[in-house]
């Protein structure tokens, strides 16, 4: 068996089979999280679940409470008409999509969690701005208003959460070394 001569690299003496295995091992490249959409969905689920529980809480107390008629005329009683059921299942639809909004950017977009905050935020922002657009009292706007912001802060924080939990780390790709051939 022949000796082979050392070679210098990274300012150190290489032995020729050691070269060997570091010419073979090629550039790994970057992975992905990917993300576990049964769990991101469940919380989901329970995210709508919640926001529909918010909306009728904050409609019972804003009309039980106060007084103030929101949603529907003050002749419809604390329990509200069929407005409460329609606002209350707005809620839980509005944060599936928001469920559904934060899978599409995990999957597709860099920093997906900046820009599910900016739109969950301009949202929010939209929801606050709507009653104030509707003839009604200034107490009922402005009631109207504050259950949209809590609703939207509700349903961003837990959203993004159950996204950050549903996150996988990325899983290194490794490659079997082939063995120095003598």
């Amino acid at each position: 068996m022949r000796h082979r001569p050392a070679r210098v690299a990274e300012g150190r003496a290489v032995r020729r089979d050691e070269e060997d295995r570091m010419t073979y091992q090629p550039e790994q490249a970057p992975q992905h999280p990917s993300v576990n959409a049964g769990k991101l969905w469940s919380g989901g689920a329970a995210t709508a679940l919640v926001a529909a529980l918010i909306a009728v809480v904050g409609i019972l107390l804003t009309r039980g409470l106060f007084g103030v008629p929101i949603l529907a005329p003050k002749g419809d009683g604390v329990w509200g008409g069929a407005n409460t059921f329609w606002y209350a299942f707005g809620a839980a639809c509005a944060s599936l999509l928001a469920t559904a909004l934060v899978h599409v950017l995990l999957l597709t977009t860099p920093r997906p969690m900046m820009f599910f905050a900016w739109a969950i935020g301009l949202a929010t922002l939209a929801g606050m701005l709507a009653p104030f657009m509707v003839d009604a009292t200034l107490a009922s706007r402005m009631c109207t208003s504050l259950l949209n912001l809590v609703l939207g802060v509700a349903t961003g924080t837990l959203v993004a959460s159950t996204a950050k939990a549903a996150l996988r780390p990325p899983t290194p790709r490794i490659r079997p070394v082939p063995r120095a051939y003598p």
